[in-house]
């Protein structure tokens, strides 16, 4: 029998963007980085004058994520790309981890999903249909996988996610 694959997001879970700017959360460190999807939205601007990407990461999920690795196979589930393992990854003390590839980004979704959901369903059932978990951004899968097999999110269910920015 497969494992089951957990789906991780990095904007929210993993780097709580929407934090006070001027407070870091306990925990988390404090990182600058230029991904290529980050200097995409300044075009025509020489990268020499973007100003980095803040982001915060809190290294101690990584080994929790790793804890869960022993029963799911990690994917990465985010418009990070495969720049989340050249920017995250490292700082999480994770390997490098297969992406999931969105064929399109920021639609809208069936009867009102988020725009992932739809795509990690596909995902998770190629080559054969597996379970899978998602990060609390794609919360809705479980609704969207009714009558398709055992889905659920892990929003609020380990000390990863319990902190509220």
């Amino acid at each position: 029998m497969s494992r089951p694959l957990l789906y991780l997001d990095v904007d929210g879970p993993l780097n709580p963007y929407a934090a006070k700017p001027e407070r870091r959360p306990e925990g988390y460190t404090t990182h600058r980085v230029r991904p290529e999807s980050w200097i995409a939205q300044h075009p025509g601007k020489p990268r020499v004058y973007i100003k980095p990407l803040r982001i915060w990461l809190n290294p101690s999920h990584g080994r929790q994520l790793l804890q869960l690795a022993e029963v799911y196979d990690l994917i990465w589930a985010t418009t990070w790309g495969d720049e989340a393992n050249t920017f995250i990854s490292p700082v999480l003390g994770l390997p490098e981890l297969p992406v999931v590839d969105w064929p399109t980004m920021h639609d809208a979704g069936p009867d009102g999903t988020f725009w992932k959901t739809r795509h990690l369903v596909a995902h998770a059932a190629l080559p054969t249909a597996r379970a899978f978990a998602s990060m609390p951004r794609c919360a809705d899968a479980s609704r969207a996988c009714a009558g398709w097999g055992p889905s659920f999110s892990l929003a609020g269910r380990f000390s990863l996610f319990r902190t509220r920015f």
